[in-house]
């Protein structure tokens, strides 16, 4: 509710531009409405169909704008718009389809306008938003721009809402609606027809995005009558299966328990597997991150930022499973000489962390926690350096399972123990554990 003293207002007059956003990636497929316009004129295109879409498009895609255009005797213009698939994936795969067109039948360019999932009314704002670019007919979908179900489970709109929409205000819109037509692929025939045209009893084929995600994640093949080889090149490159996507091994345990030997080990066996760079990311003075980022991690926990120094790592982490490098992390930058609370003892902060990598890297952020549950009474006994020793004369402050408590993990992935088991039975139980996940 608006308070007492505001009054409502309308603004009218001319609107001036003064600068537009500037873009840095694919700046030959970026167009002003004026612009576009100018291009469908100097090719003398008379008839232009629109056609927008935030996701990859495929066979079924191509045939269907095709046989759009060949009806009303039109080009083809494509819009893409913010998707699910990230932005250079999609425009690649753009790039790849719009050669598959007859030439001069096609165009492409980019629309910075992100989805309001509105409905009817956003088919008619797409519309108005189309014809100012230049075109003469827009493709509207079954449920186009529907936010899909409510928390009942039942759709927001009917399936042709947008389009009676569009059809009720078409004379002031003044650009004609192209109902979309589901495409299906006829194995008997070769080629792609419209669902409602396909006669009763003959075989069709189609595959859904769960599907092709599925393909995408396990390597399987994609058959060619479905999408166009370049177009699946470029997928493979962005989502590679999973046995070829990077992972995290986040270790968690008390001073001594056995980690960095683990990893060590754990890195000898990855190498000689291969497929994979392999980055251990230790803590202290056995770090072999780059030095500028060990001493960064130091002078946080100094400063008591035990959250930002996990932050940190944690990115680093992600940065090399996005890249593809399987890594082991044990990041406990503790050593006499430095007192500090190391920040996995704690176990928001390890969730923290392992949040981090996933948002990082994104979909394919494969992290494990594995708890190296050995005994105090054994990491203590065990212990060469005087660490223990050094923390219960007060000498070392903050340390964990003395001065410190040490949260054990609720929900780790993996728990072992340098007590009852050796380095080889750890390192093939973490092996078995990513052979599990189809990770190697």
């Amino acid at each position: 509710m608006a308070g007492p003293d505001v009054m409502e207002f309308y603004v009218g007059g001319n609107i001036q531009a003064i600068q537009a956003p500037a873009h840095f990636d694919y700046v030959a497929l970026r167009f002003t409405p004026a612009e576009l316009r100018a291009r469908f004129q100097k090719l003398s295109w008379r008839k232009v169909d629109a056609f927008q879409t935030r996701n990859p498009m495929h066979r079924a895609h191509r045939e269907l704008t095709v046989r759009a255009a060949r009806q009303r005797q039109a080009v083809r213009s494509s819009y893409f718009l913010p998707g699910d698939v990230d932005h250079y994936t999609r425009v690649r795969v753009y790039e790849a389809i719009i050669a598959k067109y007859p030439n001069g039948m096609g165009h492409l360019a980019l629309l910075p306008l992100a989805m309001r999932m509105a409905g009817p009314r956003e088919a008619v704002w797409h519309a108005i938003i189309r014809k100012n670019f230049g075109a003469t007919h827009f493709i509207v979908g079954r449920d186009h721009a529907g936010p899909r179900k409510n928390s009942k489970g039942k759709d927001f709109y009917g399936p042709y809402d947008a389009q009676d929409l569009f059809t009720k205000y078409r004379d002031e819109l003044q650009i004609e609606m192209v109902p979309f037509r589901q495409m299906t692929y006829l194995p008997s025939t070769d080629e792609y027809q419209p669902i409602d045209e396909v006669p009763k009893g003959v075989q069709t084929l189609d595959i859904s995005g769960t599907e092709l995600r599925r393909c995408l994640k396990t390597g399987a093949p994609i058959p060619d009558w479905f999408t166009y080889d370049a177009v699946v090149k470029t997928l493979r490159e962005s989502y590679p299966p999973r046995n070829r996507q990077g992972f995290v091994l986040f270790l968690t345990g008390l001073p001594n328990s056995g980690k960095e030997k683990i990893a060590k080990a754990l890195q000898v066996s990855l190498n000689e597997q291969g497929g994979r760079s392999v980055s251990v990311l230790l803590g202290g003075s056995h770090s072999i991150l780059l030095l500028h980022i060990k001493n960064s991690f130091n002078t946080l926990l100094k400063d008591g930022n035990t959250q930002e120094s996990a932050d940190r790592a944690a990115f680093v982490a992600a940065e090399l499973a996005r890249a593809g490098a399987a890594v082991v992390m044990d990041i406990v930058p503790f050593s006499a000489a430095v007192i500090t609370a190391p920040f996995d003892t704690n176990e928001d902060a390890r969730q923290a962390a392992k949040d981090t990598i996933l948002q990082s890297a994104g979909a394919d952020g494969n992290v494990f926690l594995i708890h190296v549950a050995t005994p105090l009474e054994h990491c203590e006994k065990t212990d060469r350096k005087g660490i223990y020793v050094k923390a219960r004369r007060g000498e070392i402050t903050g340390f964990p399972g003395v001065d410190t408590e040490y949260e054990k993990p609720s929900c780790a992935d993996l728990t072992v123990d340098m007590v009852s088991q050796s380095i080889p039975e750890v390192v093939h139980s973490i092996v078995l554990l990513l052979e599990t996940n189809s990770l190697l």
